[in-house]
């Protein structure tokens, strides 16, 4: 069965699918939570969106009470599972169009989760749509479940696995391929200090896993001194920025890079850039001590600096800071490899501080591993290579963390691939402006999914051989 020209006869449909899904502001905001609606009602709209497209196809859906819905196709005592997520992170700035409005660019779709994930998620109910209009045989049942509270804390997953039918196994389509055997630790460290500081008023960021991409901060009156400080900061450091006149204060703006947590190392911390600053020009020993702990994405002004011998190097973002009265809170995303522990790093960070900033205890997700020769592993890549022809590219870990950790005997798989192209124009990555993916990437995407559920759906397929 060739499942990516049966994609491609999908395209039309897909398209606009994916284009009336993209239109709903699925961002959680509990000024609007209620009963069967607990992350707000734009998550629950995108939420019913899904599960009517699945009715209309023929499907058995299910909702979990607003936390989750599955889109269910065949029989079986065993069931292989997807994880989707439907909610998304804040827009950020920047954006060439609204980000809720789904543009299609030289082959390529931009808007707020195309790539993550709702696009991935569609891809995944246009593989099962293909299994159901060509009666494929299943020995197994195919679960879609689709979250709505990935970005959040991933507490729609916890209310699923109470609830929920667990799969015998699966994949989340909400990383790379080939497939993502291994995820890294996360932990989310917040730094407390009433030491008093030169700031009056810092509050930027709004996710933990989001790179600080602009931030502005209250300051008494910068002398001439100060201002050509700024503009020399500025300068050196390749940042843009400005002072704004605030009558009786003076406002300092520095724009930096939205990128996503994982690979902060690809971003520019705006707010870690306006301590650094604050700490230099004005003396400010609080701003200062901020600024020599946080500057390296490293974790080494932590003492939490290390590589791991699978998962490679740990990485540290500054994803919101809070300074205002005197009182500052400054959240933390630290992404760890399977050689340490949550409750390790917390303490080398703890003995670390000085004495004027203290540390919030951290609740502690534990790093994803699978075993790479394990049967999900090698089904999966036996799909991916069958689509790509590529035999090079092997099963990885990663920084990000996915649905995947939430059950046993599951991985990332997909939808951006190893060998993709660079257009003449800007497309973003997840959690970035101008988010983007290739359509025929997407749709080859769907091709591969169709055919690993095929796979794994076979009765002679056992997850933990």
């Amino acid at each position: 069965m060739d499942f990516y020209t049966i994609m491609n006869e999908y395209k039309e449909a897909f398209l606009s699918d994916l284009k009336g899904l993209i239109a709903i502001p699925s961002l959680e905001d509990f000024s609007t939570a209620k009963e069967h609606a607990p992350f707000g009602t734009e998550v629950r709209n995108a939420l019913d969106y899904m599960l009517d497209l699945g009715r209309k196809e023929g499907f058995v859906v299910k909702d979990l009470d607003g936390y989750a819905g599955t889109i269910e196709y065949g029989e079986g005592k065993e069931s292989i599972g997807v994880l989707g997520h439907l909610d998304i992170v804040p827009f950020g700035e920047g954006w060439t169009n609204a980000p809720t409005d789904m543009v299609e660019r030289d082959g390529y779709i931009l808007g707020r989760g195309v790539l993550d994930d709702k696009g991935p998620t569609m891809a995944a109910f246009y593989a099962l749509k293909a299994l159901k209009d060509h009666n494929i045989k299943l020995d197994k049942k195919i679960i879609l479940i689709l979250g709505t509270n990935e970005e959040t804390g991933m507490k729609c997953m916890d209310y699923y696995a109470k609830h929920g039918e667990i799969p015998t196994c699966g994949f989340t389509p909400d990383a790379d391929f080939p497939v993502i055997y291994g995820e890294k630790g996360h932990i989310n460290p917040v730094l407390v200090s009433d030491k008093t500081t030169v700031i009056k008023k810092l509050v930027a960021g709004e996710r933990p896993n989001i790179v600080i991409g602009k931030a502005q901060a209250t300051l008494p009156k910068l002398t001439d001194k100060q201002k050509d400080e700024f503009h020399y900061y500025l300068q050196v450091e390749k940042l843009t920025g400005q002072i704004i006149d605030a009558g009786e204060d003076d406002i300092i703006e520095i724009e930096g890079k939205y990128f996503h947590a994982a690979m902060a190392y690809n971003g520019v911390n705006a707010a870690v850039h306006i301590l650094n600053y604050v700490g230099a020009s004005f003396h400010d020993e609080l701003a200062a001590s901020f600024a020599n702990i946080l500057m390296d994405w490293k974790g080494t002004g932590l003492g939490i600096a290390m590589e791991g011998a699978y998962m490679g190097f740990l990485t540290m973002n500054v994803g919101i800071v809070s300074i205002e009265n005197n009182h500052s809170e400054i959240t933390l995303d630290i992404r760890y490899p399977n050689d340490t522990t949550g409750k390790e790093l917390e303490q080398r960070i703890i003995d670390s501080l000085p004495a004027s900033i203290t540390c919030k205890p951290v609740e502690d997700s534990k790093p994803l591993f699978v075993d790479p020769n394990s049967t999900i592993v090698k089904t999966l890549m036996h799909a991916y290579q069958a689509y790509t022809k590529d035999l090079f590219s092997p099963a990885k870990t990663i920084g990000g963390g996915t649905y995947a950790r939430k059950f046993e005997n599951f991985v990332a798989f997909g939808p951006e691939f190893p060998d993709r192209e660079t257009p003449n124009f800007f497309v973003g990555g997840p959690h970035e402006k101008d988010e983007g993916i290739k359509v025929n990437d997407l749709l080859k995407a769907g091709a591969i999914y169709a055919q690993a559920l095929q796979d794994l759906a076979k009765e002679d397929s056992h997850a933990d051989a």
